[in-house]
C-alpha cells in the first residue's frame, strides 16, 4: 500500500469509518466493481451518502485509510472495467485485532443506518467497566504501573494494589486485565466491571522478556489460565443438531471434527486445559455433549450429574401458590 499518498489526514471520526465499512462491505458483497456502479450504490444509499456523489479522489484516499486501519488491500483489476477488489480477504482471519474491529464497525454501522426500525433490535446489556480499557491501553503502550482499587468477587470488601498490566482480553462480553500485582510473584486476572478507581502511576515497569499473552492462555477455554491443569485432547461426541452449532462457533480454536457419524453424531477432539470454565460450558449444552476421553475427565463429569441429579430427587413445592401457578 507504500503507493498510496502517505500523506493524507488520519481523520477518523465515526463518520468516517461508517463510510470506510461502507465500502468494505459493498466490495466484498460484489467481489468484484467498477467505479462507476459503486458510486451509483452509494447515491443510492442516501442514510450514508445523502445522495452525493462519491468523487473518485476521496475513494483513493479512503483505500489508503482502509488499509491503514484494517489491512485490507483494495486493489484494481487495471484492465476491461477496471473493477475493484479486495486482494487480500483472508486478512481478516488471520489479524485477529483488525477482525475484531471490522465487525463491530460493521455492526456498529448497521445499526446507525437502522435507527427508524431501532425498537425491533434488541441487544444484550455490556457490563460496567470499558471505561478503563483506554487508560490500561495507554498504561500498557508506556509500561507504567497503575495503582488500583478492586471490589473481589468472594468477599465483601476492596483491596487497593499497584499493577503491571501485562495485557487485555475480551471474554463473553467482558474485559480483563491480566496484571502483575505488588503483593503476588505471579500475574493475576482482574475483570475491568469490578475496578473501583483506577490512575496511572509515573512509575515504569519492564515486561518479562520471556512472558507472551499467547502463551500465557495456550490451550485455556475462556479467561480461567490454572496453569497446573495440563493441556488434555478431549474427545465430545456431539449431536448431530449441536454440531451444527460448534461447526458455526467452535469451542476452541483447536476444535477439529474427527467423525462425522450419519445425521446421529459426530466426535469433535479439542487440545485444552479442562478447567472449569470448560467444565460449565460442556455442561451447559446437557445431553448434546458428552465426554468420550479423557476417562478422568468423564468420571469427573459423570460424578458432578450425580450431584447434580441428587438435588432434583424430590419435588417439594414450598407452598401452595407454586401448585396454583403451575395450573394457571
Amino acid at each position: 500500500m507504500a503507493k498510496y499518498n502517505n500523506g493524507l489526514s488520519h481523520d477518523r471520526g465515526p463518520s468516517l469509518i461508517v463510510k470506510y465499512v461502507w465500502v468494505i462491505n459493498t466490495i466484498r458483497n460484489r467481489r468484484k466493481i467498477s467505479f462507476k456502479d459503486l458510486n451509483a450504490l452509494w447515491v443510492r444509499d442516501t442514510d450514508i451518502s445523502c445522495g452525493v456523489d462519491l468523487p473518485k479522489r476521496t475513494f483513493n484516499n479512503w483505500r489508503y485509510e482502509i488499509w491503514d486501519l484494517f489491512h485490507i488491500n483494495i486493489e484494481n483489476e487495471k484492465h476491461g472495467e477496471y473493477r475493484y477488489f479486495i486482494e487480500n480477504e483472508n486478512a481478516l482471519n488471520s489479524d485477529k485485532v483488525s477482525s475484531w474491529l471490522y465487525d463491530c464497525f460493521s455492526v456498529s454501522n448497521a445499526l446507525i443506518n437502522s435507527k427508524s426500525i431501532q425498537h425491533r433490535i434488541l441487544l444484550e446489556d455490556i457490563p460496567s467497566g470499558q471505561q478503563f480499557l483506554q487508560p490500561i491501553i495507554d498504561a500498557m503502550k508506556e509500561n507504567r504501573t497503575m495503582y488500583m482499587v478492586y471490589q473481589l468477587y468472594w468477599k465483601d470488601e476492596e483491596c487497593d494494589m499497584e499493577v503491571e498490566p501485562y495485557c487485555v482480553k475480551l471474554f463473553r462480553r467482558r474485559w480483563y486485565m491480566i496484571g502483575q500485582p505488588n503483593y503476588a510473584d505471579h500475574p493475576h486476572i482482574y475483570s475491568l466491571d469490578r475496578i473501583v478507581q483506577l490512575e496511572r502511576t509515573d512509575t515504569t515497569f519492564t515486561l518479562p522478556e520471556d512472558w507472551s499473552a499467547q502463551e500465557y492462555f495456550n490451550g485455556c477455554f475462556g479467561i480461567i489460565a490454572d496453569h497446573h491443569t495440563k493441556i488434555e485432547k478431549v474427545k465430545l461426541k456431539v449431536s448431530a443438531g449441536q454440531a451444527n452449532y460448534l461447526r458455526d462457533l467452535p469451542l476452541h480454536e483447536s476444535q477439529d471434527e474427527e467423525q462425522y457419524i450419519n445425521d446421529e453424531y459426530s466426535i469433535f477432539t479439542l487440545d485444552v486445559r479442562p478447567t472449569y470454565d470448560f467444565i460449565q460450558e460442556i455442561l451447559w449444552n446437557a445431553e448434546d455433549v458428552e465426554i468420550l476421553e479423557p476417562l478422568d475427565l468423564r468420571k469427573e463429569m459423570k460424578e458432578k450429574l450425580m450431584r447434580m441429579s441428587s438435588k432434583y430427587k424430590t419435588i417439594k413445592p414450598n407452598n401452595s401458590s407454586s401448585k396454583q401457578g403451575r395450573k394457571r
